[in-house]
């Protein structure tokens, strides 16, 4: 118990020594190594036993669900800090355990806000795969330094009996890859700057199942070299001579702790470069200097970036970042995008897996708030202020699962926990019915809905029944449709719209992340947003026009002298937004369209134009414009890489065909064959058993990509048939 008041105390000391703390997270690939990885750095920090560091069957320290122990793969991101001793210096290290599986990726982009660094792990066998490649995207573009660390090569030595020299080849394959992927990926500014490599210690080698790590600096620092490594797998040497030699020269936490000190920023450096990025505010301000200085002195600003509902008290606990201020017990704070105060009642750091209270904990940490009730994303500061950029996550949800409940008396009990997965989970969708009891969930693939249906019936006992996966489409319009009349059902106004394609590069500014969704002022200047409009070629007046961008569609005021117009405004984008989120063909999403509201006639009285008038002549408007501007349906594809033995690549092509894919590419690496295939996500319910049938097993799909394409046009009338019928729309609706 001593030692555990110890360490909490070192980390109550180190959180106000900014220039030693280090915010970090593993990032990888599926069973790439991550929580075997985060186990040694807690073990050697004292918080879990170092017998069972890295012990897939003991289970991780980070599991907390029973689906993370009986799948052996990380679902939730775990929050863990913990002090080591570095050059006679003490630092806090901060660390989010990301998930590998591309379900489960929501997590990757909302850690990334938090961190300043990232170890990114590649297994020395398998190599960077797509998730690596997703992975360091989502760092890259919140300007998170990555560094490399080439787990699994004990597989190198034990399984693959590979010679030095072709181990050394092997690493040199990987980094290559891996600078390649930074100087494709990252802004000017960082292509070359964070390229990594073997000579300055930015890469290391290790086997995170066996505790040892190695860098070059690493080694000339311990006098050994690479070939003693392979001693160390000699089966005639005793198990614990081999930990006792591992934990003494090449311990793992020892040399990563070398890597994360000298090439992962503080804080204080970090925010210099990260604030452009993240926060779209006045740089020149007093409060932009002060998120730029991580000013400890200055007003709190902490991002939410996590919210776990404790299942015993029912209490929020909102884990973030603390980018300038600090934050105390008792302290009134404002929530930006919900726009109103509440107080903290708790503030939380993490001493290993483990919240504990503290008094106040001041800018550059990684840490928990109780007391606030708000959702992911959302900006504390202690005065109105500019919010952070939207974390916006890399994929969409495309599958969904209609869930009801088998006796009615349990529907409270689900709503109420789809709330919670809601809140947990940003990256799931819901939408709650409660007069019909049947509710939408979609998520990014089948695994994360069966995750999310597991977990309802683990934590309420609530048996529910679920329908076949569905798939969710999007509608657009390929041409112009020239102005359209609605009418309000009073027949006293009128709106005159227009709907067209988004322009290309809007829409791949608003992908990106460049533009973020929200309503615009008419009397507010967003400067940044007029500057990145003005720089993709769209002239001053236009730009002046945009009201609101919501879910990648754009709304444009194109009425000139329209004295009442101030009055419906928020009417009109209201409709617009609901029309956005179902539209006209099949009540699907909309996407990459603009609309313009070109004129309008109201009726002079404030009574005869209200909401009852206002959504249905908007509505009407919208589905006429739709009709004239040869509106189609975009299904969701998915880029899969899929690796197989090389004898299985006929029955693979022959699936892929089968399900309406196309094959982009395929290599051969040995008597293994890579096979890049785009597939329709409407086509791959049940893929996974589907490939493993057809490869006895042995078939791996990674995906790479997502992206919505125009559907084949013989299938389109059919397909909106079957949504229309599904969700008991009238042909006229």
């Amino acid at each position: 118990m001593a030692t555990e008041e110890k360490n909490f105390e070192k980390i109550k000391r180190i959180i106000k020594n900014q220039k030693n703390i280090r915010n970090i997270a593993t990032s990888a690939h599926i069973h790439h190594g991550k929580t075997a990885f985060t186990d040694n750095l807690l073990a050697a920090a004292g918080k879990m036993s170092a017998k069972s560091a890295g012990d897939l069957e003991a289970g991780m320290a980070t599991w907390q669900h029973a689906d993370e122990q009986e799948r052996l793969m990380t679902v939730d991101a775990a929050n863990v800090s913990m002090v080591h001793s570095y050059a006679d210096e003490e630092y806090l290290v901060n660390l989010i355990d990301t998930p590998g599986h591309v379900d489960f990726s929501g997590n990757v982009t909302r850690a990334m806000r938090a961190i300043d660094g990232t170890v990114v792990l590649a297994c020395a066998s398998e190599g960077i795969m797509p998730q690596t490649e997703t992975v360091l995207k989502q760092a890259l573009r919140e300007r998170v330094k990555p560094v490399l660390f080439i787990n699994k090569v004990d597989r190198l030595i034990k399984e693959l009996k590979v010679t030095p020299q072709q181990m050394q080849e092997k690493f040199k394959k990987i980094i290559d890859e891996f600078n390649t992927l930074i100087a494709n990926i990252a802004e000017p500014e960082f292509k070359q700057k964070w390229q990594v490599n073997v000579a300055d210690g930015s890469v290391a080698f290790g086997s995170a199942r066996d505790n040892w790590a190695l860098t070059v600096p690493f080694m000339k620092k311990k006098g050994i070299t690479f070939a003693d490594i392979y001693k160390i797998y000699d089966e005639s040497l005793p198990e614990q001579e081999r930990k006792d030699w591992v934990w003494k020269n090449a311990s793992l936490f020892e040399a990563m702790m070398d890597v994360v000190v000298k090439h992962l920023p503080s804080p204080l450096d970090a925010q210099k470069y990260r604030i452009g990025r993240i926060w779209k505010g006045d740089s020149e301000s007093e409060f932009g200097k002060q998120l730029l200085a991580a000013d400890p002195n200055g007003e709190p600003a902490f991002v939410i970036t996590r919210i776990v509902i404790d299942p015993r008290s029912g209490k929020e606990i909102s884990a973030g970042r603390l980018f300038s201020g600090k934050l105390q017990v008792g302290q009134e704070v404002y929530l930006n995008l919900a726009q109103k105060k509440q107080r903290i009642q708790q503030v939380l750091v993490y001493d290993g897996i483990r919240p504990e209270q503290v008094e106040e904990v001041v800018a550059g940490n990684v840490f928990a708030i109780a007391g606030v009730i708000s959702e992911v994303g959302e900006t504390i500061t202690a005065t109105p202020q500019t919010p952070f950029e939207e974390i916006k996550h890399i994929f969409q949800p495309v599958i969904t699962k209609s869930i009801s409940v088998e006796k009615s008396a349990d529907l409270p009990k689900l709503v109420e926990v789809l709330r919670k997965v809601a809140k947990e989970d940003p990256s799931i969708h819901i939408e709650i019915n409660e007069e019909t009891g049947e509710n939408l969930v979609s998520g990014m693939g089948e695994l994360h809905l069966e995750i999310v249906e597991g977990r309802i019936r683990e934590e309420k006992g609530v048996q529910v029944k679920t329908s076949n996966p569905i798939v969710v489409y999007r509608e657009t319009v390929l041409k112009n449709s020239g102005p359209t009349e609605g009418k309000s059902p009073n027949r006293h106004n009128a709106f005159y719209m227009t709907v067209e394609p988004l322009d290309e590069a809007l829409a791949q500014a608003i992908e990106k992340g460049e533009i973020n969704d929200g309503r615009i002022k008419k009397d507010k200047k967003d400067e940044n947003l007029l500057k990145t409009l003005l720089g993709l070629g769209i002239s001053h007046d236009e730009a002046r026009q945009y009201r609101d961008i919501f879910l990648g569609n754009v709304f444009l005021d194109k009425t000139k002298g329209e004295v009442h117009i101030g009055e419906v405004i928020e009417l009109i984008l209201d409709s617009f937004e609901m029309v956005m989120k179902a539209g006209p063909l099949s009540r699907e999403p909309c996407q990459r369209l603009k609309v313009s509201l070109v004129d309008m006639k109201l009726h002079e009285d404030a009574i005869h134009r209200g909401p009852a008038q206002v959504y249905p002549a908007i509505r009407e408007s919208l589905q006429f414009a739709f009709k004239n501007a040869s509106p189609v349906l975009f299904e969701p594809t998915q880029i899969h890489v899929i690796e197989i033995p090389t004898e299985f690549m006929g029955e693979v092509s022959k699936l892929i065909t089968q399900k309406r894919g196309q094959m982009i590419d395929a290599r051969q690496e040995g008597i293994v064959s890579f096979i890049k295939a785009k597939l329709p996500v409407g086509e791959m319910i049940g893929w996974a058993s589907d490939l493993r049938s057809c490869t006895g097993g042995r078939g791996i799909s990674s995906l790479l990509d997502q992206t919505f394409e125009r559907m084949p046009n013989e299938l389109q009338q059919k397909v909106i048939k079957q949504i229309r019928d599904r969700k008991g729309l009238q042909e006229n609706q």
